[in-house]
């Protein structure tokens, strides 16, 4: 039995030290093309939205950015593609887009029916409301009557429906567009005397759509779970891995306290988990067991920052969308952020 024991556990230490994992065909495409293909936002600020000059930022733009920093080493080897609510799940499944991060909640039915598989949750979000702040209303179970603008082919708009049949609001309507754009022109135009997305979303159109953002106000209820997280088709293993350790990684930098701005001092700490993260761990080789460099979480949080660090930069306090941490803190700190250990 001893002998067995010794036998079995040379085999596991073996595969361990096989060196890197084999590339699956996506992941195989995405290294000869040079570039990752990252489904987004049409325009959500604070999570993808582009500028004059055509320059992407948001968190789930830099989680596009974090995972090419892992692939290549450039976190600026991503191209941006725009997705409708309604494109984004097909261009996924066709591959025209390698990874979909782009605002999407993590449901059963998306992770289980359509192809695809979710990596990781990058923002908690919940479905909420927005009214004119002159309309007097204080809670979401008082819009019975009014006329709701939503957005066609979204968990929002099944969400409403669930929530008017929920609360007997059967004189609420829904007005539904195809486009989000339509909807919220329709909002800020008086067409309806609500509208209906993640509370994130909200946040981002009162900052960027309103002619005065003070004259609306966000109603205190969230109707929904919205886990918001990136995706890739079902069946390259080794690409779900990197996508899905790339936000841990970030994750993981913040709880030890490694920012984009402290991390090329971080690198001579005597901890050896920050070692180990930071590849400066000889015998520990992370990277190795995900195909990637030794550097790979380096170059992530150097270039691209820690978990904290995209958060603040994006829809922190101190940005227009003045958004708490909130369920997006760090679970030591009160919130649902938490990855497992780079070991």
């Amino acid at each position: 039995m001893k002998k067995l024991a010794i036998a079995a556990a040379t085999v596991v230490a073996g595969a361990l030290a096989a060196g890197p994992a084999l590339a699956g065909k996506d992941l195989d495409t995405i290294k000869k093309r040079g570039s990752l293909v990252c489904g987004v936002n049409t325009g959500l600020a604070g999570f993808s939205i582009a500028d004059s000059q055509g320059r992407w930022t948001g968190i789930d733009v830099d989680v596009c950015r974090a995972v090419a920093a892992a692939i290549f080493g450039d976190a600026n080897k991503v191209q941006f593609k725009p997705t409708s609510a309604q494109q984004r799940f097909t261009a996924l499944q066709s591959g025209e887009i390698d990874v979909l991060s782009r605002n999407t909640t993590w449901t059963l039915t998306r992770d289980a029916a359509q192809g695809m598989v979710f990596t990781g949750v990058t923002f908690y979000d919940g479905q909420g409301f927005m009214v004119a702040k002159k309309l007097g209303v204080k809670s979401a179970k008082e819009l019975d009557g009014a006329e709701i603008c939503v957005q066609s082919g979204t968990t929002t708009e099944l969400n409403l429906t669930d929530f008017l049949k929920a609360n007997n609001l059967s004189k609420a309507k829904a007005i539904v567009f195809e486009k989000i754009e339509e909807a919220v022109s329709a909002f800020f135009a008086g067409r309806c005397q609500a509208y209906t997305t993640d509370a994130s979303g909200l946040a981002s159109t009162r900052s960027k759509d309103a002619k005065n953002p003070d004259d609306y106000v966000i109603l205190p209820e969230l109707i929904s779970k919205e886990p918001l997280g990136p995706a890739i088709r079902r069946g390259d293993e080794e690409l779900f891995a990197i996508v899905k350790w790339a936000l841990y990684a970030m994750v993981e930098a913040e709880e030890y306290g490694v920012s984009r701005a402290n991390v090329d001092q971080m690198k001579t700490s005597p901890n050896p988990g920050i070692k180990r993260l930071l590849g400066v761990d000889e015998k520990n080789d992370m990277g190795k067991l995900l195909g990637l460099k030794a550097d790979w979480a380096y170059q992530i949080i150097k270039q691209v920052g820690n978990y904290g660090d995209v958060y603040e930069r994006n829809v922190g306090p101190k940005t227009p969308l003045k958004l708490e941490r909130g369920l997006n803190a760090l679970w030591s700190k009160g919130g649902l952020q938490y990855a497992p250990p780079v070991r």
